[in-house]
């Protein structure tokens, strides 16, 4: 990956960006293509589009900007603040964790606290519910606590990125700044070349909570075809139960997911692009659903040809998520080539 890349990269992974407060992500995501895409635009809630123009098929790249988080509930009387989750944040991992929350008036260090093992009864040890933790951000009463924040605010883990061997990565909110940096990486790698298809990377915001940006974008942009980038489970790690292992590996390229939302031609074209570009590819069982934006745009308007493609993702709605950016890399270049032949295929069902 270019140092200009992976700085746009960790520009996006450093960029807080929770559900509903996907402001500053979506800008920098916004500079970034504005380089390069002939028009950019944005709707009412923060969505964000670039296009390449070109002729048809229309064909839409996307990648949901949000992440999952807290938000500030309420103010005890001795400081302390009570949460609620944003998306689907996991109880488990969030107590003795450094935050930030993000007040209006700037950011606000806090901690999750963990009372230590020394006081605590360790023979039955249920893990509290979110609701139920707190967050302790230095004040010892809620009348200083009121001064530095309010109910609403959002709260992320306050997590940098760390490299780990060969071209691996940890850090929080990989799901899905990854999916947004492919869709415009994509989107770079088709610029200049001689266009058939119209071409757009899409940034969408609130997936975490229900795919509402995608079911925005899905109705107003209407494309021929859209495709989804997230994360997916890479089940290879350790202590993945056997019933839940899918065969997806990191550093094995990207998934191609097949069945129910994904379209038949759309995965087709995936498979096609990825021996033309020499792209190692795995496929996924999707039976039901893909859980991603996917299975918003394909029951958008009168139905959309939609696929979802995964970048593998190790521990994923934890503050240590781990890929491999070499599968990253192949993504943008998958999206690209899928796009760039677009105009072959006829994306429809034929009985």
């Amino acid at each position: 990956m270019k140092a200009e890349q992976r700085e746009f990269l960790d520009d996006l992974l450093s960029t807080a960006s929770p559900s509903g407060f996907e402001v500053a992500s979506q800008q920098r995501w916004v500079e970034y293509v504005s380089t390069f895409a002939d028009e950019v635009r944005t709707d009412e809630y923060g969505n964000a589009i670039a296009v390449l123009e070109g002729g048809n098929p229309t064909v839409a790249m996307a990648g949901h900007s949000d992440e999952i988080g807290f938000m500030v509930r309420d103010i005890e009387d001795d400081g302390s603040l009570r949460m609620t989750r944003i998306g689907g944040s996991d109880k488990t991992v969030s107590r003795g964790q450094h935050v930030v929350v993000h007040a209006d008036d700037g950011p606000v260090a806090g901690v999750i606290g963990q009372t230590a093992i020394h006081l605590r009864d360790t023979d039955e040890e249920p893990v509290p519910d979110i609701s139920e933790q707190h967050v302790d951000i230095g004040v010892d009463d809620g009348e200083a606590a009121a001064e530095l924040v309010e109910r609403g605010d959002p709260i992320t883990f306050d997590q940098t990125i760390t490299e780990l061997a060969g071209e691996r990565i940890a850090a929080r909110g990989l799901d899905n700044r990854i999916g947004i940096w492919a869709a415009a990486e994509g989107l770079r790698r088709a610029a200049g070349k001689e266009l058939e298809a119209t071409i757009c990377a899409v940034s969408t915001v609130q997936e975490e909570v229900g795919l509402q940006g995608a079911r925005m974008v899905g109705f107003d942009l209407a494309p021929d075809v859209a495709i989804a980038t997230d994360v997916t489970h890479a089940t290879d790690a350790t202590g993945t139960p056997g019933e839940r292992s899918t065969g997806i590996e990191l550093g094995a390229g990207p998934v191609v997911a097949r069945g129910s939302v994904n379209h038949p031609r759309v995965v087709e074209a995936a498979r096609d692009a990825a021996d033309r570009e020499g792209i190692d590819i795995q496929l996924q069982a999707a039976g039901s659903r893909t859980g991603t934006d996917a299975d918003a745009f394909f029951t958008s308007r009168g139905g959309i040809p939609s696929l979802n493609v995964g970048v593998p993702n190790r521990y994923m709605h934890t503050p240590v998520e781990v890929l491999d950016l070499a599968d990253l890399d192949a993504t943008a270049d998958l999206l690209a080539g899928i796009a760039l032949d677009a105009h072959s295929y006829e994306f429809s069902v034929s009985l």
